[in-house]
């Protein structure tokens, strides 16, 4: 049998292991940051007849800029942000956000460049930056998984990178930056600023986006995805809001006819269904608030999220409590740094077996004594 090692990949990408979150059959799934509510019968049946209108023409290539799409995601993004004034020219989407990713590292990262960002943070930003020949460089965030204006401003200043990756809220710790350290970044940043708003619309009430930041700083880059809020994992469709000139290098990178027929249509139909998908932002908001209002009555240490799933911790033994937890039929994710765990938000049952599962579990109830480098604002945070 012929093994990965013995054909001539790059240099650069042996050793390394695919990405992936464990996809396991299990009753209650709370480690990819889905929406728990899937579409009703109505939003079915729509799909479904979206589809069908153009099933017939399957035969052509799909519109290959999406042009409608895009108008229908600029129709959105001034609903959600007023003021942000966008149109077609000034929105681009892919399969995901992964793909808007690679397109910007194709774009302006590659063999002799820099991109920069603050972990613990997403994980796919410098996998996607090094499978793109670009360094990556860790600057790191604070003890609170937050980020001080100060500190990114010096990161930016002494690695002077060709793109700079800013994710708020921020996954895996839920953290929304405060946009005092985003113009910070813009200010200093020699090229690109990309803020990753994967879990923007779960945000708290009055937390600004960096849409509102566009105008002025044409190396601004704000994406989204329909994965999360929108309850459309399964669509693959990410998007960016920025300078029609980024969209222009885009273009030159990006794969003939990359977003099929159907997936605009899908996306599209979701986007005018968008009050019914998102009605269940809100009490996922409240789910949020409820659980990380438990785990730190429970004695665990709680990053603050605005995003919807909660980092947790900590444990000398993630991994046995996560094992712990898998045998109880609940999925989360061991993620972030170490002795840390990640759980999605679900519906109320989901939570509720989620807690009965913890208690059970090795990680019990957590110590009740406070710790020196406590996260989150609240007073009961340990």
């Amino acid at each position: 049998m012929t093994s990965l090692n013995d054909l001539p990949l790059r240099d650069d990408l042996r050793g390394r292991e695919p990405y992936g979150a464990p996809q396991l059959d299990v009753p209650y799934a709370l480690n990819t940051n889905e929406n728990p509510y899937p579409p009703s019968e109505r939003l079915v049946k729509a799909l479904g007849e979206a589809v069908m209108d153009v099933a017939g023409s399957l035969n052509r290539y799909p519109d290959r800029d999406a042009v409608a799409l895009r108008e229908d995601l600029a129709a959105f993004l001034n609903t959600d942000t007023p003021g942000a004034g966008l149109t077609a020219d000034r929105v681009w989407a892919a399969n995901g956000s992964n793909e808007i990713i690679q397109q910007i590292l194709q774009a302006f990262g590659g063999t002799g460049r820099t991109a920069l960002g603050f972990e613990p943070s997403y994980s796919m930003h410098p996998i996607i930056t090094a499978v793109s020949g670009t360094r990556w460089v860790n600057a790191s965030r604070d003890e609170d998984f937050g980020l001080e204006p100060g500190r990114a401003l010096a990161a930016v200043e002494e690695h002077r990178p060709d793109i700079v990756f800013l994710t708020s809220p921020n996954n895996p710790t839920g953290t929304a930056l405060p946009l005092e350290a985003i113009r910070a970044v813009l200010e200093a940043a020699p090229g690109m600023v990309v803020v990753d708003e994967a879990y923007a619309e779960f945000r708290r009430a009055g937390t600004p986006s960096a849409l509102t930041l566009l105008d002025g700083h044409p190396r601004l880059i704000v994406t989204r995805t329909m994965s999360k809020a929108f309850a459309m994992a399964g669509t693959r469709l990410g998007y960016l809001a920025a300078d029609p000139a980024v969209i222009d290098a885009l273009l030159l990178v990006r794969l003939p006819y990359h977003l099929s027929a159907v997936t605009q249509a899908v996306a599209r139909t979701a986007l005018a269904h968008g009050g019914e998908l998102l009605g269940g932002v809100e009490a996922l908001r409240r789910e949020r608030d409820g659980i990380v209002a438990w785990l730190r009555a429970e004695g665990f240490r709680v990053a603050d999220s605005d995003a919807n799933f909660v980092l947790f911790g900590t444990f000398p033994d993630r991994r046995g409590v996560w094992e712990d937890l898998l045998e109880r039929g609940v999925l989360i994710r061991e993620v972030g740094p170490p002795e840390w765990l990640r759980v999605s938000v679900g519906t109320p049952a989901e939570m509720a077996a989620f807690r009965t599962a913890l208690k059970q579990s090795r990680g019990g109830t957590a110590p009740r004594t406070p710790r020196a480098g406590s996260v989150g604002n609240s007073e009961e945070s340990l």
